[in-house]
C-alpha cells in the first residue's frame, strides 16, 4: 500500500519503533516525543449527537478514551479503501448502542506497533469495547478457492491482544480474534461475530402496507425485523468479563498481530451478567389509560410509547379481548373485541433492563415479573411444548383443520412452524394462515402440530367446514401436559351421500398450501386460478393443464383435490374462470 502525504501514514504513525503511550487528558498520542498527526476536523465532541438505537441504561459509565487519531484522519490513512471511504458513517460523539452509552472522541488505530492507553481507574465487572477491524484481502489458491480453512474472513485469526492493566500492576491478556471478539468494518451476508454484536441492535419493522416509507423494499418489510449488521461502517461491541472485578482497571495495551484494528470507545458496566445477551422473548400487557396507541415506528424501529434500554420491543398490538367463562358457548370464528386502553407488548431483554414509557416513567423489567405490578403486567410465557392432534370421532387418524389457540391474556399462540404474526394484507400472506376481521388469527394444520403453551388455561378453536361441528374448548395445561387430542363430530353426511364441495375461485397459494387449506375447510375440490393483473402474473408456473394435486395418480387419497386453472377477463364476456382443463 502506498503512503499518503497527509493523515496517519505508516511512517508518521510509527514515528519510531516502540510502544505508543496515550494518557487521558494528555491531548493525544505521543511517540518518541513527537505528536501523532491530527487534523482540524471534528474529533467527536461528547456533546455531539451520535448513533442512538434506544434509551440508555444507567448501569454503564463511558470511559474517557485517549486516542491517537481522529475519524476524519482515518479517511487519509494507509488503510483499505473500504474503510477510508466510509469514515463519515462511523459512530461519533455521544452514542447509545444496545442500551449502552458510549462517547466517541478521538479513536485508537493499532496496526504495526503496540499502543498503550491510560484512564482513571475504574472498578467494574464488565468493560464493553466498541471496535472494528480493517477488511483483509481474500487469500486464494491457484484454483480460486480460499487458501485456508479459515475462509476469506480468516475466521478465528488473532488480529490483536488486549492486555488489561490493573491499578496494582497486574495484567489480564485476551486474544481478539476475527469473527469472534471483533469483525470487519464492512461485511457480507452471513458472517457476523460469535462473541460480539454490530453496534446497532436489531429492531422491528412494519410492512409497507402498515407504514409506507422510503428506504425499504416490500420483501424486506415482510420479515418484520431489521438486522443492521451490514452497515457501510460497522463497529462491533464486545463485552469483557473482568475476572477480578474488585481490582480497578487503569489502562489497556493493544498489541496488533495481523492487520489494523480501530478502537472507538470503552464503557464500564455494573450489570451482573453478560450485557449483550438478552433472554428469551416475553409478553406483557401495558396499560395506556386515556392514551391512544401509536403503532408507527421511528427510523430506529422504536415505538413512541414504550421502549427498552437493554433489550428490544419485538411487537406491540392492541390487546384482543376474548370471552373467558363463555368461550365454549360462543360461535366459531367470532372476532374478539379490541382494547382501546391496553396493548400486548412482546419483547426480549437483559434481566436488568428497564422499560421507558412515553411519560418519562422507568420500570425495571424485573419488577414487571413481580406480583402486584399494575401499569405493566406479565403474560405467562408459553414454554410447555405440546403435541396437538385432531381426529374425527370413530377414527384415530389425524384430520386437517383450521386452528386458533390463545392464552388467558388473549395472546395468539401459533404452532411452532407457523407465523406468530399472520399477515392479513392482499397478496402478502404466503403462509397457511387466516385472519378474520383483522384480529382473529388462525392457521391450518394437517391434523397434528407442535405448539408451545403457557401453564394455565388455554382457549382452543377448531373447525373443518360445514359437515363437522366446530369446537371451542378450554383446556388446563400443566407441567405434565405433553399431548392434547381433540375429537370432532360429523353432524352432516353430505359427502357420504355423494355430494362434493368446491371452491371455484382461489388465488396466490401454492398447490400444496391450497390442498392443506382446502382439507382444513372441508372443501373437496379447490380450483386454484393462475391470473394476471397488469404486469403481475400468479401461479403460471403451477399450471400445466393435466395435474390434479391430491389425486391417487399424484400420490394422494383422492378425497381433497387441487386443480390449477386460469382466470380470464374480457370486456364483453366478463370475468371467466376456466376450471380443470
Amino acid at each position: 500500500m502506498s503512503s499518503k502525504k497527509t493523515g496517519v501514514s505508516r511512517r508518521r504513525f510509527m514515528g519510531s519503533a516502540g510502544i505508543i503511550t496515550l494518557g487521558a487528558g494528555t491531548g493525544g498520542a505521543r511517540a518518541s516525543g513527537r505528536p501523532a498527526a491530527t487534523s482540524d476536523a471534528d474529533d467527536g465532541s461528547p456533546d455531539k449527537p451520535g448513533v442512538k438505537d434506544g434509551p440508555a441504561s444507567t448501569l454503564f459509565t463511558p470511559l474517557l478514551l485517549p486516542g491517537n487519531t481522529t475519524l476524519p484522519d482515518l479517511g487519509r490513512a494507509d488503510l483499505s479503501e473500504a474503510l477510508r471511504s466510509q469514515v463519515s458513517r462511523a459512530p461519533s460523539g455521544s452514542c447509545v448502542c444496545w442500551g449502552i452509552p458510549f462517547v466517541v472522541q478521538k479513536v485508537v488505530l493499532a496496526r504495526d506497533a503496540p499502543v498503550d492507553l491510560q484512564w482513571s481507574p475504574v472498578q467494574a465487572p464488565w468493560l464493553i469495547f466498541m471496535h472494528t477491524s480493517d477488511v483483509v484481502a481474500p487469500e486464494r489458491n491457484s484454483d480460486g478457492f480460499p487458501a485456508t480453512p479459515r475462509g476469506d474472513r480468516r475466521l478465528g485469526e488473532t488480529i490483536a491482544h488486549y492486555v488489561l492493566r490493573y491499578d496494582d500492576g497486574t495484567e489480564a491478556r485476551v486474544p481478539i480474534r476475527r469473527q469472534y471478539q471483533t469483525g470487519p468494518v464492512s461485511q457480507g451476508w452471513g458472517t457476523p461475530c460469535f462473541e460480539a454484536v454490530a453496534h446497532r441492535k436489531p429492531c422491528p419493522t412494519l410492512t409497507l402496507s402498515e407504514q409506507p416509507r422510503e428506504g425499504m423494499g416490500w420483501g424486506g418489510s415482510q420479515t418484520l425485523v431489521v438486522q443492521p449488521d451490514m452497515l457501510p461502517w460497522t463497529n462491533w461491541l464486545w463485552a469483557w468479563h473482568n475476572p477480578n472485578p474488585e481490582k480497578p482497571v487503569s489502562g489497556l495495551r493493544i498489541e496488533p498481530k495481523a492487520g489494523a484494528i480501530v478502537l472507538s470507545a470503552v464503557t464500564a458496566g455494573r450489570v451482573s451478567s453478560m450485557p449483550l445477551r438478552w433472554e428469551a422473548r416475553r409478553k406483557a400487557i401495558l396499560r395506556l389509560g386515556s392514551e391512544k396507541f401509536r403503532s408507527q415506528l421511528t427510523n430506529e424501529g422504536l415505538l413512541e410509547q414504550v421502549q427498552l434500554d437493554l433489550g428490544q420491543v419485538i411487537s406491540a398490538r392492541p390487546r384482543t379481548l376474548y370471552p373467558g367463562a363463555d368461550w365454549s358457548n360462543t360461535y366459531n370464528n367470532k372476532a374478539p373485541e379490541i382494547s382501546t386502553s391496553e396493548i400486548l407488548v412482546e419483547y426480549t431483554a437483559h434481566p436488568e433492563a428497564c422499560f421507558h414509557l412515553w411519560d418519562g416513567a422507568r420500570i425495571p423489567e424485573a419488577d414487571v415479573l413481580k406480583p402486584g405490578t399494575d401499569r405493566i403486567r406479565p403474560v405467562t410465557r408459553a414454554t410447555q411444548r405440546v403435541t396437538l392432534r385432531v381426529v374425527e370421532k370413530g377414527s384415530s387418524k389425524p384430520v386437517a383443520v383450521k386452528l386458533h389457540v390463545h392464552g388467558e391474556a388473549g395472546e395468539y399462540l401459533a404452532p411452532a412452524e407457523r407465523n406468530r404474526i399472520p399477515n392479513s394484507f392482499w397478496y402478502e400472506d404466503w403462509s397457511v394462515d387466516y385472519v378474520n376481521a383483522g384480529s382473529h388469527d388462525c392457521t391450518y394444520i394437517p391434523g397434528e402440530t407442535t405448539i408451545d403453551l403457557p401453564i394455565g388455561k388455554v382457549y382452543v378453536e377448531i373447525s373443518k367446514g360445514f359437515e363437522i361441528a366446530p369446537a371451542r374448548r378450554v383446556v388446563e395445561v400443566d407441567q405434565r401436559t405433553t399431548e392434547l387430542v381433540f375429537t370432532l363430530d360429523r353432524v352432516l353426511d353430505w359427502r357420504r351421500r355423494g355430494w362434493v364441495s368446491a371452491d371455484t375461485h382461489v388465488h396466490f397459494l401454492s398447490p400444496p398450501s391450497a390442498h392443506l387449506e382446502g382439507a382444513g375447510e372441508g372443501v373437496n375440490v379447490v380450483n386454484l386460478l393462475a391470473s394476471q393483473w397488469g404486469e403481475m402474473m400468479t401461479n403460471v408456473g403451477d399450471f400445466d393443464g393435466k395435474t390434479t394435486f391430491g389425486s391417487s395418480e399424484a400420490g394422494g387419497d383422492g378425497e381433497y383435490l387441487v386443480r390449477v386453472g386460469t382466470e380470464n377477463r374480457q370486456h364483453v364476456l366478463g370475468h371467466i374462470s376456466l376450471l380443470g382443463y
